[in-house]
């Protein structure tokens, strides 16, 4: 087959259309990092308010650092909405392995499978800091839903987002260092992108367990984050503080 040729008799170079790479870390920072239920197209809606008014079936519950808010196994037939302070999601394996699955702060739901049938908790919900959580029955949450368009608006919208985080961080799983995955977790955790907050100190959490949740060792997390430290991206001040430099760990190739 002759190639194409321009009105000047010389030949034309075909056009060879070339897929696009998605970089998970790069979309993520477009995302602002993580679900935030406070959509800013929403800004006349205040959801904390609004929950805190839908009348019976709800209960403001305080939680102290490290304890349970729910089992692994548990019943499922709440909902939970954090008002202050930030939750760890965990599973545990047959063999008595366990997991870190989700962080998840001020702004956030947990326990939403009860509203999709779940009858028993696939998670145990554990504070990592003091929290405020509002406890919400399954039928006062639906009726919610119901009731309020924009509020429901905003829910669906909220779980899109975290279903598209989830996928975020399978394909940062398989397809980016161990560095650059800590250095993810640590801008998540921090907030990062969200309006108004530049840097952010992040509460206490192990080293074991940032290990879990980027699929490392121990030693490993301990290395890169004495290296992040040195450069200055984080600092060590009672507690962990991120600073947006951070992102170029994110970033670069």
């Amino acid at each position: 087959m002759t190639p194409a040729r321009q009105s000047n008799g010389s030949p034309v170079a075909r056009r060879i259309a070339r897929p696009t790479s998605i970089d998970p870390t790069a979309q993520t920072t477009r995302n602002a990092i993580g679900p935030s239920l406070l959509a800013k197209t929403k800004r006349d809606f205040d959801p904390h308010t609004f929950l805190a008014t839908i009348g019976e079936g709800r209960q403001t519950v305080l939680f102290q650092k490290k304890q349970k808010i729910f089992a692994q196994g548990d019943t499922a037939d709440e909902v939970f909405y954090i008002q202050t302070g930030k939750v760890r999601l965990t599973v545990v394996s047959k063999a008595g392995k366990e997991a870190t699955i989700g962080i998840v702060s001020d702004g956030e739901f947990f326990g939403e499978g009860s509203l999709a049938g779940q009858l028993l908790r696939m998670s145990a919900a554990t504070a990592i800091t003091g929290c405020a959580v509002l406890r919400i029955d399954k039928k006062a949450m639906m009726e919610a839903l119901h009731r309020e368009h924009e509020f429901s608006d905003l829910f669906v919208a909220y779980l899109l987002a975290r279903n598209i985080r989830y996928e975020e961080d399978l394909v940062d799983q398989l397809f980016n260092s161990s560095e650059k995955r800590l250095a993810r977790i640590l801008l998540l955790l921090a907030h990062f992108g969200k309006e108004g907050i530049p840097e952010t100190v992040v509460p206490k959490i192990s080293q074991e367990t940032l290990a879990e949740m980027i699929g490392t060792t121990r030693s490993r997390v301990s290395f890169f984050m004495n290296r992040f430290r040195k450069l200055g991206f984080i600092h060590y001040n009672g507690g962990l503080q991120v600073h947006n430099s951070l992102l170029n760990i994110v970033l670069h190739d």
